[in-house]
């Protein structure tokens, strides 16, 4: 039996290893397939101001010493601040918590309204009901072709029990 490519299938330039597909959209709806969590990403700016941003692009990369990854887009408005930043939060969400991954998501405005916030290391903004928080202190910065990979050394990690935001196929789920 042959098996036929999909419809909405793509071929890869054998030089560089990216989708021919100019306008990436049949990638973008694979990638979109595999379910991921969702966390909010916090820190401090330069000017001591509040930053943070919601991301589904978190990763384990090692447990000694204890490594965390995370990506932002090189066009994000806060790309330099977190680049920057010694200090920053990886908040994973609770299934409850989708208006707060909404809200981070926004492109304007204060991102910290409605929120209890408080102090973590390095001053960096904390909020409540997160099912884990990694704190952590900037280890690396890689570029990653149209985004930045941010390298943390977890320096305290807290968690509470409960089912985690997730995203798929552009739609927040809860899993229970």
């Amino acid at each position: 039996m042959t098996r036929r490519p999909p419809s909405d299938s793509f071929a890869f330039d054998t030089a560089y290893g990216l989708p021919i597909d100019h306008d990436r959209r049949a990638f973008r709806s694979a990638l979109g397939r595999y379910p991921t969590g969702v966390a909010v990403v916090t820190a401090l700016g330069a000017d001591g101001s509040r930053i943070g941003i919601t991301i589904n692009s978190f990763a384990s990369v090692s447990l000694d010493p204890p490594l965390v990854l995370w990506s932002i887009e090189e066009q994000a408005a806060t790309r330099e601040a977190f680049v920057a930043a010694d200090h920053f939060a990886i908040s994973i969400l609770a299934h409850e918590q989708e208006e707060v991954a909404r809200q981070f998501a926004m492109p304007l405005g204060d991102r910290f309204k409605g929120l209890h916030v408080y102090e973590g290391l390095g001053g960096i903004p904390l909020f409540d009901e997160a099912l884990s928080v990694f704190e952590c202190r900037r280890f690396a910065v890689y570029p990653g072709g149209d985004h930045q990979i941010i390298l943390g050394k977890v320096e305290r990690v807290s968690t509470r029990p409960g089912a985690p935001l997730v995203f798929h196929e552009g739609l927040f789920l809860g899993l229970h």
